[in-house]
């Protein structure tokens, strides 16, 4: 007897149908399977077997063939025990056929029979309901997360025999997710708080520009002056996510396995910090069966790197073309995978090995050792930096200052309203925030008047920047001209964004 049941499978963040085959005839015992599977998939048939087994069932001592359609990409991850499972129940007549039609099954089985939770469930569901499936089978912890899309009805069950009762009884138990109360559910945005900074109202001003148009930001100086920790404060900063990139992120963290299993919907935007002994792999993704790194892992939030020259400058160079792309695309002898990379870059770093060169504490390293350690940091990857801040020596006086300074919920309120501008102009593009614009786009929305054009004639001469530069200064006044609620970018916007790419030419 054959039986056809639908289930899925993951190729980069997307997912794609995938039709498992069952087939039970006569002849020698055995359990064979087909279409590319991996280790993982090949143990399924231990699991499947022992599971129905322990359901108290007769597991057919016949030759049992199971087919993973397409035949041509591999399969990996246990998520397919239990479409094997349903379609052997089918085959042996305790599941009717008629039952399974048009739902999805995915879930790991447990030698007793229960279902556990699998990665990839997100994708996998949006695949099938484009493929016009409307119905999905899985287990319990991976409901809320499968409820998330629209349109599908999604049932989580805890075991095999509970699920082989639903199927005879024709019951259907739906698991509904409010996605408005996920985004209702307040997270700490004021812990740590940008008030507990004393002094550094320069960096504090650059971070907030930063956030508004989600420019990459350099922070330079000595050890102590907190530069990590006002980093730190950024995510609290930051715009609200849409529906849209919330969803993006979750199917990044549930192919990775990183989902909270008691939070279905990622709200928040990632801030991810790799320490610096981190691999190019770890921070770009791939490995023998790819998955996302780290800058997929901080997709429409930050990537936060501290220490930046004691990264590999293998692994810093890696970063040059998802900066731009804001993507990355991992070949492999079995496919290519694409990831999404859209992240704020915050890098921190010292001006020499010491820590102390061009502050008021006197440097002990040699111009040799200053001049290797800067160029550890290649111009293309700091061309790519849209804002280059100094952060000093905090001096005693702002440090006993009791006056009030501004807090992140004040610095967000600020940022947000940005953000609003930025989205209204942008209402009928592909992007929402300024650090997006192309080319064609900045010519459109960054017109600068007769005097703007004479200064930015001038600094790029002078400070010999490249035509990157010169595009990114535009998109960076663009956004300290949304801080002001300005559609006009005016002279002093325009000299507030040259003066953050003035520190490539003080230390390098």
């Amino acid at each position: 007897m054959l039986a056809k049941v639908t289930s899925g499978a993951i190729l980069g963040i997307d997912g794609y149908k995938v039709d498992v085959e069952v087939d039970i005839s006569q002849g020698l015992p055995a359990f064979d399977i087909v279409g590319l599977p991996d280790s993982a998939v090949k143990e399924s048939k231990d699991r499947v077997r022992t599971a129905i087994k322990n359901a108290d069932f007769v597991f057919p001592i016949k030759h049992i063939t199971v087919n993973l359609a397409p035949a041509d990409t591999k399969k990996a991850g246990p998520s397919f025990d239990l479409p094997m499972a349903v379609g052997i129940l089918v085959c042996m007549d305790v599941i009717p056929h008629e039952a399974i039609r048009d739902i999805v099954f995915v879930g790991e089985l447990s030698l007793d029979g229960g279902l556990r939770r699998v990665n990839g469930v997100l994708p996998i569901l949006h695949a099938a309901f484009k493929n016009g499936c409307k119905k999905a089978v899985l287990p319990a912890d991976n409901t809320e997360e499968g409820a998330l899309v629209s349109g599908m009805e999604v049932m989580g069950v805890n075991s095999l025999p509970e699920l082989i009762g639903y199927m005879n009884k024709r019951e259907w138990h739906r698991t509904v997710v409010n996605i408005d109360e996920l985004f209702s559910d307040e997270r700490m945005y004021y812990i740590p708080d940008f008030s507990d900074v004393k002094g550094q109202e320069s960096v504090k001003r650059a971070l907030t520009i930063a956030a508004a148009g989600f420019h990459n930001i350099l922070l330079i100086g000595p050890p102590g002056s907190g530069k990590t920790m006002m980093a730190k404060r950024l995510p609290g900063i930051l715009p609200e996510l849409s529906l849209e990139e919330s969803l993006e992120i979750t199917k990044i963290y549930s192919i990775a396995g990183l989902l909270d299993n008691k939070k279905a919907l990622i709200t928040a935007r990632p801030f991810r910090a790799p320490h610096h002994t981190a691999s190019h792999v770890s921070l770009v993704g791939g490995g023998r069966n790819p998955m996302p790194g780290e800058i997929s892992l901080a997709h429409n939030g930050v990537l936060f790197l501290d220490e930046l020259p004691e990264f590999q400058k293998r692994s810093l160079e890696t970063l040059r073309q998802p900066l731009e792309d804001r993507q990355v695309t991992i070949t492999r002898v079995g496919g290519v995978h694409t990831y999404p990379s859209f992240f704020l870059l915050a890098a921190s770093m010292n001006p020499c090995p010491c820590g102390y060169y061009g502050s008021s504490n006197k440097c002990r390293c040699t111009q040799h050792e200053i001049s290797n350690y800067l160029g550890k940091i290649s111009g293309p990857l700091l061309d790519r930096v849209d804002i280059q801040a100094e952060s000093p020596f905090v001096d005693y006086t702002a440090l006993q200052s009791s006056r009030p300074s501004l807090s992140t919920k004040e610095i967000r309120a600020i940022v947000m309203a940005a953000a609003a501008f930025q989205r209204e102009r942008y209402k009928n593009e592909r992007f929402v925030f300024n650090a997006q614009l192309g080319s064609s786009d900045i010519d459109r929305y960054c017109a600068i008047d007769n005097a703007g054009r004479a200064l930015l004639r001038q600094a790029f001469e002078k400070m010999g920047l490249s035509a990157r530069a010169y595009h990114k200064c535009l998109r960076l006044a663009r956004t300290i001209a949304d801080l002001e609620q300005s559609e006009r970018i005016e002279v002093k916007h325009l000299a507030e964004a040259l003066q953050y790419r003035g520190l490539d030419r003080k230390y390098w």
